[in-house]
Protein backbone atom coordinates (compact mmCIF):
# COMPACT_ATOMS: atom_id res chain seq x y z
CA UNK A 1 0.00 0.00 0.00
CA UNK A 2 0.99 3.84 -0.78
CA UNK A 3 2.17 5.35 2.94
CA UNK A 4 0.60 8.50 1.70
CA UNK A 5 -3.24 8.19 1.88
CA UNK A 6 -5.34 10.75 -0.80
CA UNK A 7 -7.47 12.93 1.87
CA UNK A 8 -9.27 14.66 -1.17
CA UNK A 9 -10.26 11.47 -1.92
CA UNK A 10 -14.03 11.89 -1.64
CA UNK A 11 -15.42 7.91 -1.38
CA UNK A 12 -16.23 6.56 1.80
CA UNK A 13 -14.04 4.35 3.85
CA UNK A 14 -15.51 1.48 2.57
CA UNK A 15 -15.48 2.33 -0.94
CA UNK A 16 -11.92 2.87 -0.56
CA UNK A 17 -11.20 -0.57 1.77
CA UNK A 18 -13.19 -2.40 -0.97
CA UNK A 19 -11.29 -0.77 -3.37
CA UNK A 20 -7.86 -1.88 -2.04
CA UNK A 21 -6.69 1.44 -1.34
CA UNK A 22 -5.73 3.70 2.32
CA UNK A 23 -8.57 3.71 4.23
CA UNK A 24 -9.42 4.08 8.05
CA UNK A 25 -12.05 2.35 10.07
CA UNK A 26 -15.11 4.67 10.60
CA UNK A 27 -18.40 4.76 11.56
CA UNK A 28 -19.38 2.64 9.09
CA UNK A 29 -16.85 0.21 8.64
CA UNK A 30 -16.94 0.01 12.66
CA UNK A 31 -20.59 -0.86 12.58
CA UNK A 32 -20.04 -3.54 9.92
CA UNK A 33 -17.06 -5.02 12.14
CA UNK A 34 -18.97 -4.86 15.21
CA UNK A 35 -22.58 -6.76 13.80
CA UNK A 36 -19.98 -9.13 12.25
CA UNK A 37 -17.87 -9.77 15.51
CA UNK A 38 -21.50 -10.12 17.36
CA UNK A 39 -22.49 -13.21 14.63
CA UNK A 40 -18.87 -14.83 14.77
CA UNK A 41 -19.23 -15.21 18.72
CA UNK A 42 -23.24 -16.50 18.22
CA UNK A 43 -21.82 -19.11 15.43
CA UNK A 44 -18.39 -19.75 17.60
CA UNK A 45 -20.66 -20.74 21.05
CA UNK A 46 -23.43 -22.64 19.08
CA UNK A 47 -23.84 -26.23 19.80
CA UNK A 48 -26.46 -27.04 17.27
CA UNK A 49 -24.85 -27.73 13.81
CA UNK A 50 -27.77 -26.61 11.75
CA UNK A 51 -28.08 -23.15 13.78
CA UNK A 52 -24.60 -23.03 13.15
CA UNK A 53 -24.28 -23.70 9.48
CA UNK A 54 -27.00 -21.03 9.33
CA UNK A 55 -25.10 -18.61 11.50
CA UNK A 56 -21.98 -19.07 9.30
CA UNK A 57 -24.18 -18.80 6.24
CA UNK A 58 -25.15 -15.28 7.31
CA UNK A 59 -21.60 -14.09 8.14
CA UNK A 60 -19.87 -15.62 5.20
CA UNK A 61 -19.63 -14.16 1.51
CA UNK A 62 -20.19 -17.66 0.40
CA UNK A 63 -20.14 -21.17 2.75
CA UNK A 64 -20.28 -23.68 0.13
CA UNK A 65 -23.10 -26.72 1.43
CA UNK A 66 -20.37 -28.81 1.64
CA UNK A 67 -18.05 -27.12 3.44
CA UNK A 68 -17.14 -27.38 6.87
CA UNK A 69 -15.54 -24.78 9.98
CA UNK A 70 -15.33 -25.78 12.98
CA UNK A 71 -15.07 -23.29 15.66
CA UNK A 72 -14.06 -21.03 16.62
CA UNK A 73 -13.30 -19.27 13.82
CA UNK A 74 -12.66 -15.60 13.38
CA UNK A 75 -13.25 -12.79 10.68
CA UNK A 76 -12.88 -9.01 10.48
CA UNK A 77 -15.89 -8.80 8.71
CA UNK A 78 -17.21 -11.62 6.97
CA UNK A 79 -18.72 -10.62 3.81
CA UNK A 80 -15.18 -10.77 2.50
CA UNK A 81 -14.76 -14.85 2.80
CA UNK A 82 -15.93 -17.61 0.51
CA UNK A 83 -15.61 -20.81 1.03
CA UNK A 84 -15.68 -23.73 -1.08
CA UNK A 85 -17.19 -27.03 -1.53
CA UNK A 86 -15.46 -29.93 0.36
CA UNK A 87 -13.46 -27.39 2.40
CA UNK A 88 -12.43 -28.14 6.01
CA UNK A 89 -10.92 -26.17 8.33
CA UNK A 90 -10.19 -26.93 11.84
CA UNK A 91 -9.89 -25.40 14.86
CA UNK A 92 -8.88 -21.69 15.15
CA UNK A 93 -9.13 -20.48 11.22
CA UNK A 94 -8.08 -16.45 11.76
CA UNK A 95 -9.09 -14.94 8.08
CA UNK A 96 -8.56 -11.30 8.47
CA UNK A 97 -10.88 -10.38 5.53
CA UNK A 98 -10.25 -6.79 5.05
CA UNK A 99 -10.27 -8.10 1.47
CA UNK A 100 -11.73 -10.89 -0.85
CA UNK A 101 -10.37 -14.10 0.91
CA UNK A 102 -11.68 -16.69 -1.55
CA UNK A 103 -10.47 -20.58 -0.91
CA UNK A 104 -11.17 -23.32 -3.43
CA UNK A 105 -13.11 -26.49 -3.43
CA UNK A 106 -11.69 -29.65 -1.62
CA UNK A 107 -9.01 -27.37 0.90
CA UNK A 108 -7.74 -28.73 3.93
CA UNK A 109 -6.22 -26.36 6.63
CA UNK A 110 -5.20 -27.95 9.93
CA UNK A 111 -5.89 -25.75 13.02
CA UNK A 112 -4.50 -22.04 13.93
CA UNK A 113 -4.24 -21.35 10.20
CA UNK A 114 -4.19 -17.71 9.55
CA UNK A 115 -4.91 -15.86 6.41
CA UNK A 116 -4.09 -11.92 6.90
CA UNK A 117 -5.24 -9.37 4.20
CA UNK A 118 -4.34 -6.50 6.14
CA UNK A 119 -1.76 -3.98 5.60
CA UNK A 120 -0.14 -0.93 6.97
CA UNK A 121 1.95 1.82 6.17
CA UNK A 122 5.72 1.76 6.73
CA UNK A 123 5.74 5.63 7.36
CA UNK A 124 4.98 6.21 11.23
CA UNK A 125 2.74 8.78 10.83
CA UNK A 126 0.23 7.38 8.59
CA UNK A 127 0.30 4.60 10.32
CA UNK A 128 -0.32 6.73 14.00
CA UNK A 129 -3.38 7.60 12.37
CA UNK A 130 -5.02 4.90 11.99
CA UNK A 131 -4.33 4.18 7.85
CA UNK A 132 -4.65 0.66 6.35
CA UNK A 133 -4.92 -1.24 3.82
CA UNK A 134 -5.52 -4.78 2.34
CA UNK A 135 -4.78 -7.34 -0.40
CA UNK A 136 -6.47 -10.46 -1.39
CA UNK A 137 -5.71 -14.07 -0.65
CA UNK A 138 -6.80 -16.34 -2.89
CA UNK A 139 -6.56 -20.54 -1.98
CA UNK A 140 -7.22 -22.37 -4.76
CA UNK A 141 -8.78 -25.67 -5.20
CA UNK A 142 -7.13 -28.90 -3.18
CA UNK A 143 -4.56 -27.39 -1.31
CA UNK A 144 -3.77 -28.49 2.17
CA UNK A 145 -2.35 -26.05 4.71
CA UNK A 146 -0.94 -27.12 7.53
CA UNK A 147 -1.32 -26.04 11.13
CA UNK A 148 0.04 -23.58 12.36
CA UNK A 149 0.86 -21.71 8.44
CA UNK A 150 0.18 -17.91 7.93
CA UNK A 151 -0.79 -16.67 4.53
CA UNK A 152 0.20 -13.08 3.80
CA UNK A 153 -1.60 -10.35 2.15
CA UNK A 154 -1.84 -10.61 -1.82
CA UNK A 155 -0.59 -14.13 -1.75
CA UNK A 156 -2.03 -16.89 -4.38
CA UNK A 157 -1.97 -20.62 -3.19
CA UNK A 158 -1.95 -22.64 -6.31
CA UNK A 159 -3.89 -25.67 -7.28
CA UNK A 160 -2.95 -29.23 -5.83
CA UNK A 161 0.14 -27.30 -3.49
CA UNK A 162 1.17 -27.97 0.18
CA UNK A 163 1.68 -25.74 2.58
CA UNK A 164 3.67 -27.21 5.37
CA UNK A 165 2.71 -26.40 8.67
CA UNK A 166 4.61 -23.07 10.59
CA UNK A 167 4.90 -21.84 7.08
CA UNK A 168 4.67 -18.11 6.60
CA UNK A 169 3.98 -17.83 2.80
CA UNK A 170 5.28 -14.29 1.61
CA UNK A 171 4.69 -14.83 -2.22
CA UNK A 172 2.82 -16.40 -4.81
CA UNK A 173 3.12 -20.34 -4.53
CA UNK A 174 3.23 -22.18 -8.00
CA UNK A 175 0.81 -24.79 -8.81
CA UNK A 176 1.45 -28.53 -7.43
CA UNK A 177 4.31 -27.98 -5.05
CA UNK A 178 4.83 -28.13 -1.61
CA UNK A 179 5.98 -25.05 0.52
CA UNK A 180 7.77 -24.88 3.89
CA UNK A 181 9.89 -22.17 6.41
CA UNK A 182 9.86 -18.84 7.21
CA UNK A 183 9.83 -17.73 4.25
CA UNK A 184 8.08 -20.23 2.54
CA UNK A 185 10.25 -21.73 -0.03
CA UNK A 186 9.53 -24.64 -2.61
CA UNK A 187 11.24 -27.85 -1.20
CA UNK A 188 9.47 -30.43 -4.10
CA UNK A 189 7.35 -30.44 -6.54
CA UNK A 190 4.40 -33.20 -6.64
Amino acid sequence: MTDIPDTTDSRSMRERRDAGDPYRVDEELGAAMERAQATMRRANACEDADERRRLLEELLGSYAETAHLRAPVYVDYGDNLHVGEGTFANYGLMALDVAEIRIGAQVQMGPNVQLLTPTHPVEPGPRREGWEGARPITIEDNVWIGGGAIVLAGVTVGRDSIVGAGAVVTKDVPLGVVVVGNPARVVREL
